[in-house]
Order: C-alpha cells, then structure tokens, then sequence
C-alpha cells in the first residue's frame, strides 16, 4: 500500500465525494439503444451532405473536362485528384451554410421566460495552466456576483483545478484566488486545487477532479481561461439538464469579444457575422449527435465519469501516448454510450478571446494539429456514431486541407514547368494522319474558377446578407456600408493570411508525421505585439518562397505569376502582415474609420462592462517569489492554499532535497533564487520553513546593506570638468 506523507486532502477543496472513471475500451463497443433522429435532422443530413456531394461531383467533372480535352497525363490526373479533394470540402461548408438558412435546429433554447427553477449544483470548472491569474478572477467574479444576484448561490459553486508550473505564476495565481473569494465571500462559495502531477494535460485534470469531487456535482461547466459566460446563460444551461435526463453535452456558441489587435478584430467581425450561419447548419444536421469544443459547454457529471475516461493510445507521441484533442473524443464516447451532445445555437451570452496575433494562432494551432491527426487512430473505434466519424474526420481534414492545397499549387506549377520545357509529342501513336495538339480548355477553367470562387465565398456572402437585413446587428456594426466595407476588408486580410498559414499548417502535419511531439505551452492571451526582428525571423522562410516562386513565375510566363499572384502576395509580404497582426494601433485604426465593427464592442452588454472593470481592478501585478518574501499578505495567501508535493514515505524527493540544502549555503536572496531552478522553487514555496528562509536571507541581505558605509563620490577636478566640457560641447554646468 502506497503511504503519502503529505496534509490529507486539499485545504482548498471541499469533502472528496468522486466519481469512478474508467478508461473506455475502444476496441470493444458499449451496449445501447440506437437513437431516433427526427425528419428535420434528416432532412438537414440530406441538404448537408447531398449538396457537398453533388457540388463535388460537379466541380470534379468540371476539371476532368479541362485537362482531358488533350488527353489526360500522369501529372493532369494528380492535379484532378487533389482539386476533387479541394473542393469537395469547401463544399461541405457552402452546403452546411445553405442548410442554416433553411432548417431550423431542433434545440430550441426558451426565450423571455421566468427564472427557470434548479434543484441540482453545478460546478463552474476553470481549468488552468500558467495564465493571467486577474483576468480568471475578474471573469469568475463578475460571474459568480451575477448568480447570486439571480439567486442561484446555493446551485453554483466554482472550481479553479490548475496545472501551473511556473513559480512566479503560482504565487500571482494563489493571490487572485484569495482576493476572489473575498469577494464572493457569502455569494458563491470559491474552491481552489492545484495538483503537482499533470498527468493527462488539461483532460487528466478534469477528470482526476470527477473522480475525487464529480459526485458532489449534478452538471459541471468546463470553462478556458478566457472564457466569460452571462449568469443567464449559465442558469438556463442548468435548466436545460434537468429539463431533458437524455443529454449528456449541451454545447454553447462563443462569440469572439474583447480584442484590440488588428487579428483579432479581424477574426471578431468573422466570427460574429459569418459564424451564426455555419454554427446552424451544423447544429442542423447534428441534432443528438453534435459535438464538444473543450469550454464554454455544460455536461452531466455522472454521464462523464461513466464513459468519458480516456485511455491512452498505444505508441509513442505523436501519434501515440495521451489524448491531446480531448473534446471531440469525449463528445464521441458521450455520443457512443446513448446520451445526446447538443449545440445551444440560440442562447447568447456565451464569449471567449481569442489568440492575438498570427503567430499565436500558429503556436496554437501546432498543438490543435497534432491533436486532430492523432484521431486518426481513433477514427474506427468501436460503437462511435457515424456522425462522431465525420467530427474527426473534419477535424483531420481541416489540417490536411492545407498542404492539400499546397500539393495542387505545386503540380499546377509543375504542369506550367513541364509545358514550357517538355516539347509536346505531336505523333504519339507514329504513324498518323493529324497530329495531336496539346489542349486546355480555357473557357471552362475561366467559369470553373469563378464557380469555386462562389463556393468558397458562398458562407460569407450568406452571413453578410443576414447582417445587413438585421436592424440592430447592422446598426451595431457601423451601418450597411461600413457593414459591406469591413467585409471587404476581411476578405482582403483573410486572402493575404490564408497562404501564410497554409504553408504554416503544412510544416505543422509534416512535422507530425515524421514524429514530432508538440509538448505542452502555456497560450499566450490578450497583448500580441511582436518586434519587426520577430517578425523577420520567423517569416523570412515564407518570404523567400514567395519572391522564389515569383521569380521562377515571371521567367517563364507572366500569365503564370498572375495566376499565383494571390497566394504569392501573402508569402512575400508575410513578416509586415504577421508584425501588424498583433498591433493594437492598427486595431484602433480601423475602429476610427468604424471598420470591423461587432456589437460587443459597439454596444457591450452589462456582464461585458463589469468584466472589463473587474479586469482593470484586479490587474496589480504580484511579483512572485520576491512578492511572497517581502509582502505578508501574499504570503498568507498562497499559505492558506498551497500545500506540499504528496510522496512516498521513504522516497524522498530529490528536487526538494536539492533546494533544501541550497537554501542553506546560500548568503543572500538572490544568489539562492539563482541557484533553484523551477522545479526546486516550487517546493520552496510550498513549505512555510523553506519560505522562512529566504525571509532571512533577504533581511540578512537588507541588514548588510543598511550597515555598509556608503561610498562617497570623488570630487572631480577642475581639469576634469574642462574635459568634459569640450567633449560635450559645454553643455556641463559649472557648480553653483
């Protein structure tokens, strides 16, 4: 039997009362009834489907047409292939797009009903890794003063489980969290833990917290670290589980909100325009077996523990190890097990940020990448739903996309290059009386071009046509012309950043693929600036392509550099792009001439406002360690819910050992913060003797330093003075 000698229990955490979670078998498929689905689900599927189908069918006749006028080579088959692949999928969004307009979900959310009542609790479940510690109080504040405003306090606890490694952030986080609960003292009660092995990431987190409190807890919503949700929302959600005992996920549409850089205005305005469509056609075809986003999403907690414990797949990372993508999966082994996963395409109040710069997408998006490819070994898993099969398999193909379409750029170049430097065979068959003229059909690829243009743009143009006949959603972005002028100017920014993340997503599955794991880094949020030597340095890669590839172009045909002139803009101009990405001053730029306006910035609703108040208000930086030696407040904070690593009696750990003894030897404060590196520092500070110790190396170092005569200046000559009174121009002053 294995002997902790740590405090039992977490001091800020309630009474254990867990939940067990088994690893699911995914080789072996649970026993369950089939679910019905009703005639508008179908009919959506059919719209859905059937028009992706179609479309694809038709584009891809198209391009056999083009190249098979003069016969189809190797090299024209390969180019056909990879466009059927193309635009097949963008198909599949045009269809889905066209499927919102015209079917209705079946999840209906009520609207301007009485409060609805609440018998079960529900947990609010932040789970975090290294953030801003103000801006997840500020949000779980003003959250947590809106519920007790409704009267919900006795049905909403929330839950802070972290994953912070970092020893500076840790005390900065142990500080937020007890000025939080201050705060809600009486209201909503504030429960804290951070765990010392992150086993499984933020999934392993969340479920070692169903199995030691889950049966406390009837739903639990899972927030991110940006996320920010309307009491309202939250308390329909709640009544939304107790209504309908079948749903296991009931998954909300965050609106992007709260940028200031020009990426994620530009992302905000998209989302906030262009979204709501697609999000309906989704929830359309969907119905019970929707999907899971990771955050901002209620779920039963018995439901969970009782099919949502992920296994680890055998191999090596990255295709092998713990589940990264976790989300999708869990809405599948929900989904395998017979309860619904909805989408709530109807229940506003739901927001979260987003990354603010292109390069903090890409560090992101590593990660997501090597999470979507790893479903491929998941993909075939027993009992999953068909649809829960198309989840993943959007979610591979929505990185695969990418050097897809790479793939065709360089064989239609490739093509180009073969027709400028291969003589054409006139007489393959020798003796023959006509011989045989290269062909391409020009005017069908010209109306085959404009048709792919229209599917690609289709989405858009529906999302901007619902805008503009909204009165209030027109009025809060600025009016219909500054409407129209900032979808131009989305489109624009879009069609300059779609090549440099193309080429960024392909190096993504290039580098998975040949095994490279993605580890795990905190996300950078709110400020993206970048110096111009950043953005050099990691684009002059994407540069050099670009002006290559022009280059190369132009020799051999301007018609071919004006053929890849839209994708070759992006490539050249990628560092300028990237550096203005995350420029708050370009934000500002548009927002004076109202461009990419939304209505949570025109217009904020009143949770919106306190959020940012609440964020101004907690935004006093905590100094770390040094804060914890030098402030007694802090340090009463984070003793009152930090505790030391749990170990085995007899198996002492060495990073503890370490610090202990370096520590001793040390003389001042900043030599022994020199020597501890971050996993000795994190056992420092959760040991008050530890702790006591570097108070007396900084009051032994203050002392010294008080007691020390101080040095006296030297009087400078009157030679001197002349010195430096010609080497600066006379620009010295006499003494008085």
């Amino acid at each position: 039997m294995t002997i902790f000698s740590a405090i039992p229990g977490y001091p800020g955490m309630p009474p254990e009362q867990g939940l067990p979670t088994p690893s699911q078998d995914l080789s072996r498929a649970p026993v369950r009834q089939p679910a019905a689905t009703s005639y508008s689900v179908n009919l959506a599927r059919c719209l859905a489907f059937g028009g992706a189908l179609a479309l694809g069918a038709f584009g891809t006749y198209e391009m056999m047409q083009v190249v098979s006028a003069g016969g189809t080579t190797v090299l024209e088959g390969i180019i056909t292939a990879l466009f059927a692949i193309t635009f097949t999928w963008i198909s599949f969004a045009a269809s889905s797009a066209i499927t919102g307009v015209l079917v209705r979900p079946d999840r209906r959310m009520p609207t301007d009903r009485e409060a609805p009542k609440l018998s079960g609790r529900t947990a609010l479940v932040m789970p975090v890794y290294n953030e801003n510690p103000a801006e997840i109080a500020a949000a779980l504040r003003v959250m947590g003063r809106g519920l007790a405003e409704a009267g919900r306090k006795r049905n909403f606890e929330i839950v802070i489980i972290s994953d912070t490694s970092d020893p500076d952030a840790w005390v900065a986080e142990t500080a937020a969290v007890d000025q939080l609960q201050r705060a809600l003292a009486g209201l909503v009660p504030v429960w804290y833990r951070r765990r010392w092995d992150n086993a499984g990431k933020k999934a392993g987190n969340v479920r070692e917290f169903i199995e030691r409190w889950g049966g406390r807890y009837d739903h639990f919503i899972v927030l991110d670290a940006d996320s920010l949700m309307a009491p309202s929302t939250l308390i329909e959600l709640a009544a939304a589980m107790e209504e309908d005992p079948q749903l296991g996920i009931l998954q909300t549409v965050p609106t992007l909100a709260g940028g200031r850089t020009l990426f994620q205005r530009m992302q905000q305005f998209a989302n906030r325009i262009y979204g709501p469509v697609v999000a309906n056609g989704l929830a359309a075809w969907q119905g019970g077996d929707g999907n899971y986003w990771g955050h901002n999403a209620i779920i039963r907690t018995s439901a969970f523990a009782q099919c949502c414990g992920l296994p680890d797949l055998p191999g090596r990372q990255p295709f092998g190890g713990q589940i990264l993508s976790h989300d999708f999966v869990e809405a599948a082994l929900m989904r395998r097990a017979g309860w619904k996963v909805e989408i709530a395409t109807d229940l506003p109040g739901s927001w979260e940020d987003s990354p603010p710069s292109l390069v903090d997408t890409a560090v992101r998006d590593r990660r997501w990448a090597q999470g979507n490819l790893q479903h491929l070994r998941i993909i075939g898993a027993k009992g999953l739903a068909w649809p829960s099969r198309v989840h993943f398999a959007a979610g591979i193909m929505s990185y695969c996309a990418s050097p897809i379409w790479l793939l065709l750029i360089v064989a239609g170049f490739a093509l180009a290059l073969q027709a400028h430097f291969v003589k054409p065979e006139y007489f393959p068959d020798g003796l023959q009386l006509f011989p045989t003229w290269p062909v391409l059909d020009s005017e069908r690829m010209i109306r085959l071009f404009i048709v792919t243009m229209g599917v690609l743009l289709l989405p858009k143009f529906i999302g901007l046509t619902r805008a503009l006949l909204s009165p209030h959603l027109r009025r809060d972005c600025g009016g219909g012309l500054r409407l129209v002028g900032s979808a131009v100017v989305e489109l624009a920014l879009s069609a300059l950043y779609a090549p440099i993340m193309m080429v960024i997503h392909s190096r993504h599955v290039f580098e998975i693929l040949v095994g490279r794991d993605a580890g795990w880094a905190p996300q950078r949020r709110g400020h993206g600036g970048m110096t111009w030597g950043d953005a050099v340095r990691c684009h002059y890669g994407h540069t050099l392509i670009g002006l290559g590839t022009a280059v190369v172009a132009w020799i051999l045909s301007p018609g071919i550099l004006a053929w890849l002139a839209p994708t070759l803009a992006g490539l050249v101009l990628s560092a300028p792009l990237s550096y203005a990405s995350g420029s708050e001053a370009a934000g500002r730029a548009l927002r004076r001439f109202r461009l990419l306006l939304t209505p949570e910035e025109r217009s904020p609703s009143r949770i919106l406002r306190e959020h940012r108040a609440a964020i101004m208000d907690l935004r006093r930086p905590v100094e770390g360690i040094v804060a914890l030696v030098r402030m007694a407040s802090v340090r009463e904070a984070h003793l009152r819910w930090a505790f030391e690593a749990p170990r085995r009696r007899g198996y002492p750990d060495s990073a503890q050992l370490t610090a202990a003894q370096k520590l001793s030897e040390a003389e001042t404060l900043e030599e022994a913060l020199s020597w501890l590196d971050k996993r000795e520092r994190m056992h420092v500070i959760s040991q008050p003797a530890l702790i006591d110790r570097l108070i007396d190396l900084d009051v032994g170092t203050v002392r010294r330093r008080e007691q020390a005569p101080q040095p006296q200046p030297n009087p400078i000559s009157s030679a001197e003075r002349q010195q430096d009174e010609r080497a600066l121009g006379g620009l010295v002053a006499s003494p008085a």
